[in-house]
């Protein structure tokens, strides 16, 4: 996969969330955005997933430029699987019906069609039994697996995650990450905001750092954790691992 930020502003207010923010990334499978909170990568995410417009710049998707007419995001929305930190689950759905609801109102499938993929799905992640549970008799853990499945549901072009696992308890971010790191291990195309340091580090290969709105360092993993350049990227590194 390939990504290419071309002078990417956004300003919410009196916010400026990103500045200028030009980047390219080539050749990842897996794309961690770290940075500090307020920094910008969730602004950038939601950009790249076409849930917000920039206020200048553009950018590329393997090559194909995002058009940001709304017509063009909509089809964009519906080739991307994404999973927010709230879940984003329907309370008065079960599980399955959560996962079926896009497949049979966005995707056109019957609902035949739409259960044997549930079924299929949640029998291969282990959730056949909670199928016909509601998100309220289902742990956090339990509701974001359901959250992912439902993303991968309609065969996306690639997957992107925002802050999976900051609802979660410790024994519940490992399950979900877990989880996570098993699609990479799949093959699948990920790009994740995540606080977790080590998961970030163990499971991209390519990683940016934003802060005050720009990216501030950008390359392998193995480089931006363990060779760090910039000044702020090594203080950040330095308090959110010292625990």
């Amino acid at each position: 996969m390939r990504l290419d930020c071309c002078a990417i502003s956004k300003q919410f207010g009196p916010h400026q969330a990103l500045r200028n923010v030009s980047v390219s990334v080539a050749a990842f499978q897996s794309l961690a955005i770290i940075g500090p909170s307020g920094g910008g990568k969730t602004t950038l995410l939601r950009i790249i997933a076409g849930l917000e417009i920039p206020d200048a710049g553009y950018l590329r998707i393997d090559e194909q430029p995002l058009d940001f007419s709304e017509a063009s995001l909509l089809l964009h929305r519906r080739r991307i699987g994404t999973v927010f930190q709230a879940y984003n689950l329907f309370p008065h759905l079960t599980a399955r019906e959560n996962v079926m609801l896009p497949l049979v109102v966005v995707h056109g499938l019957s609902r035949v069609e739409a259960n044997a993929t549930v079924d299929a799905l949640f029998e291969r992640f282990q959730l056949s039994r909670h199928a016909d549970r509601r998100p309220a008799e289902l742990s956090g853990g339990q509701q974001q697996r359901v959250a992912i499945v439902r993303a991968i549901a309609i065969k996306p072009r690639f997957l992107i995650f925002d802050e999976p696992t900051s609802a979660l308890d410790p024994e519940m971010t490992a399950e979900v990450l877990d989880f996570i790191a098993e699609l990479r291990d799949e093959g699948r195309d990920l790009i994740i905001v995540t606080h977790n340091m080590g998961f970030a580090r163990q499971v991209s290969d390519q990683c940016l750092f934003i802060a005050e709105g720009q990216v501030l360092e950008a390359g392998r993993s193995i480089d931006v954790f363990g060779r760090p350049r910039n000044p702020l990227l090594t203080n950040f590194l330095a308090k959110v691992l010292r625990y």
